[in-house]
């Protein structure tokens, strides 16, 4: 479900106004979300505990990617001979909904943003022209994202925020490259269908007693009643902390444990098989990929496929084994894989080093399908471009709070 409709105009005024502010309050924009989490937190601390990514709140991830959004729809209300941020607005909603956020949430939001616009501005500067118009862009965008969330909500069957399923894992396999394979089974109500790419949140209780919620792409064929996601155990490397949820879901989760897994969404178009396709990943970003895989073996095994992916070395490629055994169903596939450690073995297909299109083939009509982490994603965006990939061919999923950016 995507938003069909422009989001509604600011009053020529307020358009002023804020196109004469905006420059002051992108120079402080950090320090304004910053001061925004502080007093939210201060006021709601489950919400920390309980909702928001502990270890991107840390790295400052968070506050950067509601900075950066923002700032970019309130540049598209004021030039509207500006595409409308459609891409923004679906990622946030997406991933609003698969955490439950309901419209009841947004006046939090509101109150604490706007006092802390007070506080690292003035009253002095924050007059009450000023704060008339900043009110009007943030009820644009709010009201935008919670009519996009509720037909979300709609179109999954369910009650705003009734996302959750308590379910059961039912099976549970160590991939060779240190991935792990969860299959779960709700243990009431049953999980609504799902697209290809999609995802769902899990949550789980830390050992301190916070309910913390990460995103997971399914890496099952639509249809089933179980689900499968795959779980990364993340590293601390260099400043940035080691994955919380996912290395404590790695180390102590069993077959027959229970978890809160919600219905899945996520806004990757389906494939339909009718077009050429290239699929692109690196490390981990290769189980939307797997998804989408999955689903062609079903539905469209006639499908022309080109798999792309990028890893270290063979043996830290995810689920390598099971992307074979598909490539296998589908007789118009190909494989090209790159390891950075350069040790190929001689295997058909793959290439030492970095991933790069120079040599490779694409079909003009392809739809291309990007997932790896951020430098990845913007190297290989730059290479599609320059290949005369139009913006409109391209889908990109990153796991990260600011994964919309990739679209501008």
């Amino acid at each position: 479900m995507t938003i069909t409709a422009a989001p509604a105009q600011l009053e020529p005024a307020h358009a002023e106004i804020v196109s004469a502010t905006l420059p002051l309050i992108g120079a402080h924009i950090d320090e304004i979300t910053t001061e925004f989490y502080r007093r939210m937190f201060a006021a709601h601390p489950e919400l920390l505990r309980n909702l928001f990514n502990r270890g991107n709140q840390a790295q400052g991830a968070q506050q950067r990617a509601l900075a950066a959004s923002i700032a970019t729809f309130a540049t598209h209300l004021v030039d509207p001979a500006l595409p409308h941020p459609v891409e923004l607005l679906s990622r946030i909603g997406h991933k609003h909904a698969s955490l439950g956020v309901t419209a009841q949430q947004y006046p939090i939001v509101y109150e604490n943003l706007f006092a802390a616009i007070v506080e690292v501005l003035g009253a002095d500067t924050v007059t009450e022209e000023v704060a008339a118009a900043w009110d009007r862009v943030f009820w644009i965008m709010a009201d935008t994202l919670i009519a996009l969330e509720h037909d979300l909500y709609r179109g999954a069957g369910v009650a705003d925020g009734d996302v959750y399923r308590r379910a059961r894992v039912v099976s549970r396999v160590d991939d060779t490259s240190g991935v792990v394979l969860l299959t779960v089974r709700s243990v009431d109500e049953p999980f609504t269908d799902f697209l290809p790419g999609q995802y769902v949140s899990v949550g789980v209780t830390m050992p301190d007693g916070a309910r913390q919620l990460r995103q997971y792409s399914l890496v099952s064929a639509p249809g089933a009643r179980e689900l499968t996601f795959a779980v990364k155990p993340v590293g601390s490397v260099a400043d940035q902390p080691a994955g919380e949820v996912s290395s404590w879901i790695a180390a102590n989760v069993c077959v027959g444990d229970l978890l809160d897994v919600t219905v899945p969404f996520g806004d990757l178009p389906a494939p339909d098989g009718s077009e050429p396709l290239v699929l692109i990943s690196a490390g981990i970003g290769i189980t939307p990929m797997i998804g989408i895989l999955e689903y062609l073996a079903v539905e469209a095994p006639a499908a022309t496929v080109q798999v792309l992916h990028a890893d270290r070395s063979d043996q830290s490629h995810p689920l390598r084994e099971r992307q074979h055994e598909l490539l296998a169903q589908l007789p118009n596939a190909t494989l090209d894989v790159w390891y950075e450690d350069g040790l190929t073995a001689g295997a058909p297909g793959a290439h030492p080093g970095l991933l790069t299109l120079e040599n490779v083939p694409l079909a003009e009509d392809a739809h291309v399908y990007l997932c790896g982490n951020n430098g990845f994603v913007q190297a290989v965006r730059s290479q599609l471009v320059a290949r005369g990939v139009t913006t409109e061919r391209v889908h990109c999923e990153l796991f990260a709070p600011n994964d919309w950016l990739l679209g501008e």
